[in-house]
This record gives C-alpha cells, sequence and structure tokens, in this order.
C-alpha cells in the first residue's frame, strides 16, 4: 500500500471515526445516566462501527468485502434504526403515550433481520459483488441493496413526522427550536441519502457515501447543544438553579473569599465588591466562629451591611465537596421586608397610627412601671389629661384631613413638652394623656401646663394656608395624693379636666 493510500483511508475513515468518539464521549460524560444521552452515545458507536469496517474491508483482498459488509456492516446499520426512533420517542415525549408492552421493544424488532442475514445463504440485504476501481472496492449494487437503501429513507421520513409531531406539542420556544434544528437536520441526511444511495459516484468517492450523513446528523446535534444546551451536562441543571435562584447563593473557600455568587447574590449585595471582600467580614462573629467550627446552621439571622445600606437576612449554611476541596455553601434570604413589617406590626400594638404616640394600652403598662418607681423612692407623679376643645366643629368645617393635621400637630407639641420628664399618649378621638416624673410641686406642674399651652400659641396650624387655632382643657391628678394606681390618677385626672372644660378656663 503506497503512501498516497493511506492518507486516503486515514482521511477518509479515521477522521470521521475521531469526530463520532469525541461526540460520543462528550454526550455520554454529560449525563450517562439519562436513557437520550446514552442512546446517542450508542449511535456514535455504530457510525464508528461502521467506518470502522469500511477502514478495514480496504486493507484486506476484495474476496473478504462480500462477507465483512454483510455480517458487520449491514448487521450494524440494522441497529440504527431503532436506535434513531428510541432517542426521538425520548425527546418528543412520545414514550409516555405508548403502550408499555410497545416501548422500547417495538424499535427494536427490525434486529430480527440480523438472525435472519447471519443464518442465510443468500445476501439479504447487501451486494454480494465487489469490483476494485483505484484503490476503492465498490459493490455493485442489486436489488437488496435497493430495497434496504429504501427502507432507510423510508425510516428517515417517519423520523421527520415524529419531530414534527413533537414540535407541535413543545411548550416553550426553545423547544421549538430544538426540534426545527432536528428537522433540519433530518431533511439533509435524507436528501444526502437519496443522491448518494441511488446513484453512483464510481470514481469520484469513496464506496457507501450515504453513510456521511451521520457526520451531518451530529452536527447538527451538537449544534443544538451548542446553542440550546440541549443534551447538556447533568449539573448544568444545577447551575441554572444557581443562576435563576431569586435568593443569594455563595459558595465560599475556607478561607472566607467568595468563589461564586449568582447573580441574586450581586444584585442584593451590589455595592459590595463579592470577588474582593472575604465573606467574613461581612459578619457578626458568632456566625464567623460557627463557620471556622464548620457546623451547619439554618435561618441564622443577622445584618450586612451594603454599603450605608443595612440588610437583614436569613442565612443557611452547609458545607459541600468542589474538587476534593471542602467548601461552604450558603442560601441568603432577605428579610429586610418583612422585618420591618413585623416592627410595624409590633409597633402599632403599642402605638397610635396616626400620631404614633403611645396608645392607651402602652401608657397604662409605663405609667403603672412610673408609680412604682415613685412609690419605691417616695417621690411624686403627676397625670394630665388633655382634651381638644371645638374639635368637631374644625372636623365640621374644614374636613376630617384638617381634624388629622390638627391631631398630629398636637402630638408632637405634647411629646415634645412631655419627651425629657414623661411620657405622651393618645388615648383616643381628641383625647391625649402624659404623666410627669419628679414633680416637685403644684407650681411646677402649672409651668408645664402654661408652657404647652403657649407652644399651641406660638406655633400655629396652617392648613392650606388657612390658620387653625388649637385649644385644649387639661386636668391633672397627683401621686399619692389624688390615687396610688393608674385607674384612679386617670379618673381623677378627668374630672379636674372637665371641672375646667365646664368652667371655660381652656385657653
Amino acid at each position: 500500500m503506497s503512501t498516497s493510500e493511506v492518507w486516503t483511508f486515514l482521511f477518509t475513515y479515521l477522521i470521521p471515526i475521531l469526530f463520532f468518539i469525541y461526540t460520543g464521549t462528550d454526550v455520554i460524560l454529560r449525563n450517562s445516566k439519562k436513557v437520550e444521552h446514552r442512546l446517542l452515545f450508542l449511535t456514535a458507536v455504530v457510525y464508528i462501527l461502521l467506518f470502522l469496517e469500511e477502514y478495514i474491508r480496504h486493507q484486506l483482498p476484495i474476496s473478504h468485502s462480500p462477507a465483512l459488509v454483510a455480517l458487520w456492516f449491514s448487521n450494524v446499520g440494522i441497529v440504527m434504526p431503532g436506535l434513531g426512533f428510541h432517542f426521538l420517542a425520548k425527546f418528543s415525549g412520545m414514550d409516555k403515550v405508548m403502550p408499555r408492552y410497545l416501548y422500547p421493544m417495538i424499535f427494536y424488532l427490525p434486529l430480527s433481520v440480523i438472525i435472519v442475514n447471519v443464518l442465510s445463504r443468500k445476501e439479504v440485504i447487501s451486494s454480494s459483488e465487489f469490483i476494485q476501481d483505484g484503490v476503492w472496492k465498490y459493490p455493485v449494487y442489486n436489488l437488496p441493496y435497493y430495497i434496504a437503501l429504501t427502507v432507510s429513507i423510508f425510516i428517515s421520513i417517519l423520523y421527520l413526522v415524529v419531530l414534527f409531531i413533537g414540535k407541535a406539542k413543545a411548550s416553550s420556544q426553545e423547544h421549538k427550536a430544538i426540534f426545527h434544528l432536528l428537522i433540519f437536520g433530518v431533511i439533509l441526511c435524507t436528501v444526502w441519502h437519496v443522491v448518494f444511495g441511488y446513484f453512483q459516484f464510481r470514481g469520484y468517492l469513496p464506496p457507501y457515501p450515504y453513510i456521511y450523513g451521520g457526520v451531518i446528523w451530529c452536527f447538527f446535534l451538537r449544534l443544538a447543544m451548542i446553542r440550546f444546551d440541549f443534551l447538556n451536562f447533568v449539573t448544568k441543571r444545577y447551575e441554572k438553579l444557581f443562576n435563576l435562584n431569586p435568593a443569594a447563593i455563595l459558595l465560599v473557600e475556607p478561607t472566607g473569599k467568595i468563589k461564586e455568587a449568582n447573580p441574586s447574590a450581586r444584585q442584593l449585595f451590589d455595592h459590595i465588591d463579592l470577588d474582593q471582600v472575604p465573606f467574613h467580614k461581612l459578619v457578626n462573629t458568632e456566625l464567623q466562629n460557627t463557620i471556622r467550627d464548620k457546623k451547619e446552621f439554618k435561618d441564622y439571622e443577622t445584618s450586612i451591611y451594603n454599603g450605608s445600606n443595612r440588610v437583614e437576612v436569613l442565612i443557611d449554611g452547609d458545607y459541600v465537596s468542589v474538587d476534593n476541596e471542602p467548601y461552604m455553601i450558603l442560601i441568603v434570604r432577605d428579610v429586610t421586608l418583612q422585618k420591618e413589617s413585623q416592627e410595624e406590626i409590633r409597633y402599632l400594638a403599642y402605638h397610635d397610627p396616626l400620631t404614633r404616640l403611645p396608645n392607651r394600652r402602652y401608657f397604662y403598662e409605663k405609667l403603672n412601671e412610673a408609680i412604682r418607681e415613685a412609690e419605691e423612692n417616695s417621690q411624686r407623679l403627676t397625670v394630665i389629661l388633655i382634651d381638644l376643645d371645638l374639635f368637631k366643629e374644625t372636623n365640621d368645617k374644614y374636613g376630617h384631613e384638617a381634624g388629622d393635621e390638627v391631631l398630629r400637630h398636637t402630638a408632637r407639641i405634647i411629646k415634645e413638652i412631655a419627651d425629657p420628664i414623661g411620657i405622651a399618649a393618645r388615648l383616643g378621638g381628641d383625647e391625649f394623656v402624659l404623666f410627669i416624673r419628679h414633680a416637685s410641686s403644684d407650681t411646677f406642674v402649672e409651668q408645664m401646663i402654661a408652657r404647652l399651652q403657649m407652644r399651641f400659641v406660638e406655633e400655629e396650624l396652617l392648613y392650606r394656608e388657612q390658620p387653625i387655632s388649637v385649644k385644649m382643657s387639661m386636668g391633672a391628678s397627683f401621686f399619692p395624693d389624688d390615687g396610688r394606681d393608674g385607674d384612679t390618677l386617670m379618673m381623677n385626672a378627668d374630672k379636674a379636666m372637665y371641672k375646667v372644660k365646664r368652667s371655660g378656663k381652656s385657653k
């Protein structure tokens, strides 16, 4: 055999073999447990065997060609349709509607032809005569050959039927696009089989040139794999979950360096360079120690500062091995809004939503605490009850929105007066109350009431450029002179306030 013949056979047969080896290995390594991957791997093996047979046949005398083609080439080719239909049934979802007694055995019924082909002394689906033309050993096309070729083309048409049905039922555009690509590939392969199967190109092309249609088919499979993550690695599904998960996910090295962060993590901590800042610097010492001790944790509540913004988070942490190295995987959930909502609910349980002052419940709790403290220290305490005068008239004249502004204005001034020395609250409606700790004398309380009245004179309320006068009646009671508990003090302050209101002494 000359050097040119060696290179011719290497280029003609061994390069496609290498291509199919690469394709089959790539597919099976992506997910060896999935049926579709196994079927395409076996398809690549079949094509490898076809090209390998042709390579070996051309190394042997022509007298060996009939036996090799009949026992190897033809029988291996019979396996191809079953693998193809089985794969398309899985990919299109046809397997889910097929009866169990048919699937998948029906696809491999043609394999019975192999037994007939081996046992028969006649060439059932292949040529028995070969002629030498240059370096090539060509078969003499006969009736069995054309029958086998026609059947294979008919099978390709059935492939198209399955693919079109699958495309019609596809639920996503990406799935439809994969079907479209595979349909185009099958059409090209079918045309290739017709042209290079029925017509002889003796002297120009190697024998059985239609088998190169397998290269076209595998090319379109690889194109689908590249464009649409078709037949992707088993880990790819987890990569998609990683990238699409709305929770922030971090993969952290033992040193604290963040190895990977999903898009949600980068969005949550958009003011932090996660590629440079160690995770340990973002959390408190307790969590750092937990991580250092490699303890699993769940729903750990902490705060992380994203620039100047404080983010309330819940963190779940566990440990994984990546490339034989230990890593910590963290799922970080932003609960800032939930925390704010919970705090608001807790706040409103003890505060008036309109004025933001403490409500009756909170005031009574704090008043009873102050009474116990005053009793222990033998001190005086004063409760001042406040009722707005002519508040209903203000509502009627200006509207309820103006009334709300009056209540907020009143609450702000009362709170500012009470804050250093006591607590103010809104009891409801137009009633307010405050208590003053360490009320040393009646004069001190009278001065406090006068200061309060003066503030309302000095800070007149403007509503839509209209001045609204705020007047009030106030009554005071003293601990321990007027009562030794909150209810009694409130009752006596109410009596004093109504006494002022009836006498018309409110200012």
